[in-house]
């Protein structure tokens, strides 16, 4: 007798600063996707209470699986990844149960929990190839550029297979397939050492006064729910107190400039950020030489800026949903935003088909 095919599939993105998670019906519709903060440097109590918001509220009837893919044992919490790695499939396993619930081993398919606790490397930081290998199931070609609060993944699908350089975490960023900057939490000194303002160069104070949210906020460019997390300095998330942080970076106070000042400082570092992400994407271009047709396809919280990329790059952009065919309301805007949940979810029910 075959096996009945779960009613739901959650897919979780267990991050070192968000889970996100996806949920699909078993028809294969993708009925919500959500992200939650979750401060998981300062505790492992931060992911426990996470887990509990993205499970309160749903009516699960019937059977669920649960697909997880992760990166949070990177944090500094753990002694080193493979503990962050048997810490977090504990956790989850506690939460969810082990029978229903696969973790993504990128080309080794799924692992429970206990081959998880003998095999951590396997796991751990693989959302990105759970992401790409989902697309390479629904189109030929593209550039997969997934920009996130923190990271961007540049990943090459060719003839429907993904084609990484490297698969550890060292390796993506020798390869330039993973640059570690981000549309929300990246400090604004990783970014340069000086800054043009007002007409004279300024070094950059190196604190953490501002981060890359300011730029985009008071560009008026970031979506308003993307930024979960607080300040660099608890101030409010409004564009007069992200230039009060550019300012601080600069060693001024806002009120020492107009607004068109500030306004041109944050232009700065983010064609500076851009400039960054456009060299690795024509390093990773080049290795694959894709044909000029394929699409770059845009995920994550700075989505606006993979747009911005594929101008440089003179390609078309497509979200990432689009490129996989789903049909998600307008509800659902997190779905492209969480593409490694949204693509566990989407794998996961086609093991079980």
């Amino acid at each position: 007798m075959s096996q009945r095919l779960p009613e739901t599939v959650l897919g979780w993105d267990v991050g070192g600063a968000h889970l996100k998670v996806s949920c699909f019906g078993g028809d294969g519709s993708l009925q919500d996707v959500r992200q939650h903060p979750c401060t998981l440097w300062l505790g492992m109590q931060h992911l426990h209470q996470a887990i509990d918001d993205a499970l309160a509220g749903r009516s699960l009837c019937g059977a669920v699986a649960h697909a997880v893919t992760m990166t949070g044992e990177m944090a500094d919490l753990f002694p080193t990844r493979d503990d962050g790695v048997r810490s977090l499939a504990d956790a989850l396993e506690r939460h969810l149960g082990g029978r229903r619930t696969g973790f993504y081993a990128g080309e080794r398919g799924w692992l429970r929990p206990a081959a998880v606790r003998l095999s951590p490397q396997l796991v751990a930081s693989s959302n990105w190839h759970a992401s790409a290998s989902a697309l390479a199931s629904r189109i030929e070609h593209a550039l997969f550029v997934d920009m996130g609060s923190t990271t961007v993944d540049i990943v090459a699908v060719s003839a429907g297979r993904v084609l990484a350089d490297g698969k550890r975490d060292s390796d993506r960023l020798a390869s330039g397939e993973l640059v570690y900057t981000g549309a929300v939490r990246t400090p604004l000194m990783a970014l340069g050492e000086r800054a043009p303002v007002a007409g004279r160069e300024v070094a950059l104070m190196a604190e953490l006064f501002a981060t890359s949210a300011d730029v985009y906020r008071v560009l008026g460019w970031l979506p308003d729910d993307a930024d979960q997390h607080e300040t660099a300095d608890g101030a409010p998330k409004t564009a007069a107190a992200s230039r009060q942080r550019l300012a601080r970076m600069v060693g001024c106070d806002a009120e020492d400039h107009g607004a068109e000042v500030w306004e041109a400082l944050a232009a700065w570092f983010a064609d500076v950020q851009l400039g960054r992400i456009e060299a690795a994407a024509r390093r990773v271009l080049e290795r694959s030489r894709l044909p000029a047709q394929a699409p770059v396809v845009a995920a994550g919280v700075g989505a606006f800026v993979v747009e911005r990329l594929a101008h440089r790059l003179g390609r078309q952009v497509w979200p990432y949903c689009t490129a996989l065919g789903l049909r998600s309301q307008p509800a659902l805007n997190w779905a492209d935003r969480c593409a490694p949940a949204v693509a566990v979810g989407l794998l996961y029910l086609g093991k079980r088909a």
